[in-house]
């Protein structure tokens, strides 16, 4: 099923620089790492989920000049993904360095670098029109990118679809900020831990409920809850898409992955609901895969579901 909405995100894309250890070191400690990785994540996860997914996928941040962006845009190139803007000369995409522990339990430093120096004139390059889904990180709502994000998100045209990705920040951003976002917001994906934080419900469904209750009319919420699945809350029902458990080893990037995967369903015309049980298939496979970017293809996730049943 082809059609001609996009999937375009506005986040960062950052080098994730990714390193196996025992146990995080005590303060002033060190601990031997048993390995490290750098891979293109960030933005990128969502991107290459979405593309592999078969939506046209674009990114509508910045990417610096040097090694870092260059891996950035090798990897979304290689999955067809669109980068609207010109490298940004004279300085390179920051990283995020990713401690994973062997419950697969993730902690992240986190630089600044390109991806931080974004403006209007940056994110009109994708040129979004109606039906698009645009994708929004809440950790883009942080200086300095928040300014030109949140006037360029308010001028878009009638019809592109917002999709806010809230992250661990939203809940404790100014009030006046969230609801500004909230105003904004066709579709909240977030986690139970988000959703609880914002809502202060910590049962799933009803925190989907409070949080399409804070959205537009026609606001559709969906709350992850790991292994077990997730929540959506759409057009006034709320319906539990249950999850497939996987013994995990790297849990880094299935959220994106979930998010990339659900976004680009809805862009092909699939139902919400339906989309959810195709992005919880696509984070259950990427959490047995090692690395941020490892988001499987339709075909992938076509026979992962075939004998299970729903």
């Amino acid at each position: 099923m082809a059609t001609d909405r996009r999937v375009i995100h506005t986040a960062q894309a950052l080098v994730d620089v990714v390193v196996e250890v025992p146990a995080l070191p005590e303060r002033g400690q060190n601990v031997m790492a048993a390995s490290m990785t750098r891979y293109a994540g960030g933005a990128v996860t969502t991107l290459l989920a979405a593309a592999r997914s078969g939506a046209s996928a674009v990114h509508a941040g910045v990417v610096g000049t040097g090694p870092n962006g260059d891996l950035v845009r090798e990897v979304l190139a290689a999955d067809g993904v669109v980068v609207a803007t010109p490298p940004l000369p004279d300085l390179d995409t920051g990283v995020c360095v990713v401690l994973v522990e062997p419950t697969a339990e993730r902690t992240f430093v986190t630089t600044l670098g390109a991806e931080r120096r974004l403006t209007v004139a940056a994110l009109d390059r994708c040129a979004p029109r109606p039906g698009d889904l645009v994708c929004v990180s809440g950790y883009s709502l942080l200086e300095p990118t928040r300014d030109p994000l949140l006037a360029w998100l308010e001028a878009l045209p009638v019809g592109v679809l917002v999709v806010v990705d809230p992250g661990a920040v939203f809940a404790s951003l100014p009030a006046e900020v969230r609801d500004r976002v909230l105003a904004l917001t066709s579709v909240w994906t977030g986690n139970a831990e988000e959703a609880a934080a914002l809502t202060g419900a910590a049962e799933i469904e009803r925190a989907a409920e409070l949080v399409a209750a804070r959205l537009p009319d026609d606001g559709v919420a969906v709350v992850r809850d790991g292994a077990r699945g997730c929540v959506v809350r759409a057009g006034g029902r709320t319906v539990v898409v249950p999850g497939f458990p996987q013994h995990a080893v790297d849990t880094n990037g299935a959220g994106d992955t979930h998010t990339g995967t659900l976004v680009a369903e809805v862009a092909r015309g699939a139902g919400w609901v339906e989309a959810a049980r195709r992005a919880n298939a696509a984070g259950a496979i990427t959490v047995t895969r090692r690395g941020p970017s490892t988001a499987p293809d339709r075909g992938e996730i076509d026979a992962f579901l075939a004998n299970r049943p729903g």
